[in-house]
């Protein structure tokens, strides 16, 4: 059986915790690693053993305060995985955009995917609560 996959969250790169029993995937925090191949590469290779049996539905839970140009491209191969495997293997899957209620930003670039990407896709609002 597929272990869950856990990533502690860094400075520069987001907490990961994808469970293969529940099919909750979560990626939180901010998104700038140096290398941003290699720090999702692993997340890939997993995903692509979870499809192989997935949970009975999968929900993708994107909670970002920041992320840069490379982890948005791979956010988008990301969803864009995600989208074939829906349509490919009619797939229960479930993509929730959270972002904090007074960023636009964060909630326009939600939108976008949103409409690129045909997958049941939710724009979700929490408030921020910065640190001290």
């Amino acid at each position: 059986m597929l272990e869950k996959l856990e990533i502690k969250e860094t400075f520069d790169t987001p907490y990961i915790n994808f469970d293969p029993i529940s099919g909750m995937l979560r990626i939180e925090g901010k998104s700038y690693p140096a290398n941003v191949t290699e720090f999702y590469d692993p997340i890939f290779d997993w995903l692509n053993e979870y499809f192989k049996q997935p949970a009975y539905e999968t929900v993708l839970h994107l909670k970002l305060d920041y992320f840069n140009t490379a982890s948005s491209k791979i956010l988008m191969d990301l969803l864009y995985k995600l989208e074939e495997i829906y349509h490919r293997y009619n797939h229960r899957i479930k993509v929730i955009w959270h972002y904090p209620e007074d960023d636009e930003d964060i909630y326009e670039t939600g939108l976008e995917y949103s409409e690129l990407v045909d997958l049941p896709f939710e724009l979700k609002s929490y408030k921020f609560i910065a640190e001290k």
